[in-house]
């Protein structure tokens, strides 16, 4: 199995543009896939940068409905009219992220998606779990033991009534089957890491052998004593399972440091351009 970090938010070795957002690039036996599309254009032309063809994918799965993760969808149909794109129906609300009171009238900024994907003819707008194929399952978490990542707090839907806290029930995941072995790929796990991990393990029977996901993690100020206390006991509660993490974007450097001093060889950083290739010989480019 073959996954290419299309981009995020670092510059690897490649000759890649970095920006904030994700998008992941998968080979295996059966389909050339994307999960997410980057906050913009640039993702494509990363794509052309390191010799991959969109024309010959056969799958994109979105994993939330935020920008981020959907700024090239509008390209990306324009390049490959057949290709499905598989959504949560939720993804199409408007989600909007609070900036404080210091932001003034822009205090409510819009972080949705391009109302135009909604439209397209091979969008699928499913609700809950999905079956796609015998290699591909989409879940979403209908199960929380563990707490949401406090970036969450500020990120809002807008209703009718006002804004409400985001429940996201939007974000959904993939399992990759690949004989018995399994990965997870994941967005920004906004329902929380470790809430994802007992979700697989509770809806196909094990945790997966590797995971590919943002850990929203994040923040532009310093962490505080107890925030770093609960992300090394994120780290704790990872390593407890038999998987190797590859993390990015929204985990952010800092927590990604103080996670590795836990988690050892158990997690790598994927940057921008960066490839990994699963279940053979295995390296980072």
């Amino acid at each position: 199995m073959r996954i290419v970090n299309l981009i995020e938010n670092t510059n690897g070795h490649a000759p890649c543009a970095a920006a904030h957002g994700l998008s992941f690039y998968i080979e295996t036996a059966g389909h050339r896939l994307l999960v997410d599309l980057g906050p913009s254009e640039e993702t494509l032309r990363n794509a052309e940068r390191l010799g991959v063809d969109l024309q010959t994918v056969d799958t994109v799965v979105l994993s939330h409905g935020h920008y981020d993760h959907t700024g090239g969808v509008m390209a990306f149909a324009a390049l490959n009219r057949t290709a499905p794109i598989f959504m949560q129906k939720s993804a199409v609300d408007a989600y909007y992220a609070d900036d404080g009171e210091q932001a003034g009238s822009e205090r409510f900024r819009y972080i949705g998606i391009d109302a135009r994907i909604s439209a397209l003819p091979q969008v699928r707008l499913i609700d809950g779990d999905h079956r796609i194929d015998d290699e591909l399952s989409l879940f979403v978490i209908e199960r929380r033991a563990f707490a949401w990542p406090p970036g969450n707090a500020r990120l809002l839907r807008k209703t009718s009534g006002g804004f409400v806290r985001d429940s996201f029930d939007h974000e959904q995941c993939l399992v990759i089957r690949e004989g018995r072995r399994r990965v997870l790929v994941s967005g920004c796990a906004h329902n929380g890491i470790l809430n994802i991990l007992a979700e697989v393990a509770r809806k196909f029977g094990s945790a997966p052998d590797a995971v590919f996901s943002g850990f929203h993690l994040m923040k532009k100020t310093d962490y505080t004593a107890e925030e770093i206390v609960e992300i090394e006991r994120t780290a704790e509660a990872l390593k407890r399972y038999d998987t190797t993490y590859y993390t990015c974007h929204c985990t952010g450097v800092p927590a990604f440091d103080v996670m590795k001093t836990v988690l050892g060889g158990q997690l790598h950083y994927v940057h921008s351009g960066d490839e990994i290739t699963l279940f053979g010989t295995e390296g980072e480019g």
